[in-house]
């Protein structure tokens, strides 16, 4: 196994415990050490083992930190103009 999905695989393990202690702001600090160490990582598992593992580890950390996915989705497409504007 490549050392890169190792590393992968220790930082899916990581991002569990992480996610398995109990505290309230903590998990926002754990998000973002989490974001900072996953994409070397994720560019170190595409560039070892090809763009569709990679893309498959991109998928797999997306669905571990969605909400800081559904954030960055809501700033970008800015504020929501009312639905039924008189």
């Amino acid at each position: 196994m490549p050392t890169s999905l190792i590393l992968a695989c220790i930082w899916v393990l990581g991002a569990n415990l992480l996610a398995m202690t109990p505290s309230g702001e903590n998990h926002w600090r754990a998000a973002y050490v989490l974001i900072a160490v996953g994409i070397p990582i994720l560019g170190y598992v595409t560039w070892q083992t090809g763009p569709w593992i990679g893309l498959f580890c991109l998928v797999a950390a997306v669905t571990i930190l969605r909400w800081p996915v559904v954030y960055l989705w809501r700033w970008l497409r800015g504020p929501q103009q009312g639905l039924a504007e008189d």
